[in-house]
């Protein structure tokens, strides 16, 4: 079942959200206004409403008021998609030209700033020193993660746990505090909301270990660039690690640079493939997805729920 269809009574509210975000981007500048539309219409999941929404019903929901820590999420989302792309030189995303590459780099990290101030903006319209604490905190640590993948460029004697520690930070953690803001705003128990956070934190660390398989079984018009872009952009992932156990792999891994042909790339993806590499990091997924619907189990019973464990079950195994 593809994820339309699991949060189709969502849809009225998700449009909501969708509308809000456009309103809150617009700019009293032309170029800043342009940018910003640019980054929401290249589209996506908008997985991380949908979690703040789902967990809102283990509270008492109201769209109006949870509508703002859902668009606050999603600018933050798009706020580091925008950086993202320019640590990374990234012509595309999702098939389309970024701003770095449509404007510059000066245009896309200022419209960064921007759409990341934005999210602070809305949500001042929840009053609740909780959920502001919480947001300062998230931001403080996708800021270091941002300085932590830098930084591992190319770093190929990393290991498994630095791996961990900066794809919480570059994903997890925004979908967990998605979970724990969205039941916040919901006004539900602090018992329910902590145990959300862990769930959101289990499932985006599957989701970012999946992304990171894609990225070499997928196929260019899949990924909307070309597959093994991480890699030769320095980013080391689970897949790449764990084919760096083959001596002979990782002396052909550690040679690869921003600067590496794509016949070159292809013949490496093709190894990693024949690998382990993927199995591996499969089966890392699937742990941490057995981690998060053990949490589910124990939280109430009801529609949000069931969802919840759709939505895990889909992330675990998807395609695309």
């Amino acid at each position: 079942m593809k994820l339309k269809m699991m949060t189709s009574f969502l849809n009225s509210d998700l449009t909501l959200i969708e509308k809000t975000l456009e309103d809150t981007i617009q700019a009293e500048s032309l170029l800043l206004r342009q940018a910003s539309l640019h980054t929401l219409q290249a589209g996506g999941k908008r997985i991380r409403p949908v979690f703040v929404l789902l967990a809102a019903k283990f509270g008492n929901y109201d769209i109006e008021r949870v509508k703002h820590v859902a668009v606050s999420l999603e600018l933050i989302h798009m706020a580091s998609l925008v950086h993202d792309d320019v640590i990374d030189d990234a012509e595309l995303r999702r098939g389309q030209p970024t701003i770095r590459s449509k404007w510059d780099n000066r245009i896309a990290m200022y419209t960064g700033d921007y759409i990341l101030a934005l999210s602070l903006e809305v949500m001042t319209n929840i009053e609740n020193p909780v959920a502001h604490r919480i947001l300062a905190n998230t931001i403080v640590e996708v800021c270091i993660g941002e300085i932590q993948q830098i930084r591992d460029k190319y770093r190929f004697n990393q290991t498994i746990r630095d791996y961990f520690r900066r794809i919480k930070r570059k994903t997890a953690i925004l979908i967990a505090v998605s979970c724990e803001l969205g039941a916040v705003a919901g006004g539900a128990d602090r018992e329910i909301s902590r145990k959300l956070y862990r769930f959101g934190y289990y499932v985006g660390m599957s989701y970012q270990i999946i992304d990171d398989i894609l990225d070499f079984t997928g196929t260019e018009k899949e990924l909307g660039k070309p597959a093994g872009g991480d890699l030769l952009q320095g980013n080391i992932t689970a897949p790449v690690l764990y084919a760096m156990e083959d001596p002979l792999l990782r002396e052909k891994i550690m040679a690869v640079s921003e600067h590496t042909s794509q016949q070159e790339m292809n013949e490496i993806i093709d190894s990693i493939k024949k690998s382990s590499a993927i199995d591996q990091s499969m089966a890392l997924s699937n742990r941490y997805l057995e981690k998060a619907l053990t949490i589910l189990e124990t939280l109430p019973q009801n529609k949000a729920k069931k969802t919840l464990n759709d939505i895990a079950k889909y992330i675990g195994k998807r395609k695309f």
